[in-house]
């Protein structure tokens, strides 16, 4: 059931953010997906605290949202979940060297991937 509820929270999470980045984005300027970071960093705070902590939300239900639905809508939403943990859990040092690493590594994969697919085009 986990794979269920994660499968179709990630293709209603994909359909919110492609429907956000047309009513959104603007030539040059990607706001629908800046939208999509904020708004899915904002509630994956509350499904954390909901699913997690008070326990409102089934594992399935938080499944659903959380990993799916969120999962679906942006990435960014539990990259900062992660980072704002860390943090909260006075790891400091790893929450910097988290962001540090993944956005650096992050940004030097994708220009290798491009690259990669001018040189084999």
């Amino acid at each position: 059931m986990a794979w269920v509820a994660v499968a179709v929270g990630g293709a209603l999470g994909s359909l919110f953010r492609y429907g956000l980045s047309l009513l959104a984005n603007q030539p040059g300027l990607p706001l629908g997906t800046w939208l999509a970071n904020v708004i899915g960093s904002f509630l994956i705070g509350i499904l954390s605290v909901w699913g997690k902590e008070k326990g409102i939300l089934s594992p399935e239900l938080y499944l659903l949202f959380a990993t799916g639905v969120m999962g679906g809508f942006t990435t960014f939403s539990t990259f900062s979940l992660e980072v704002v943990s860390f943090f909260g859990d006075g790891q400091i040092t790893r929450g910097i060297l988290y962001v540090t690493l993944s956005v650096v590594i992050g940004l030097l994969s994708c220009a290798a991937g491009i690259w990669l697919g001018r040189q084999l085009h």
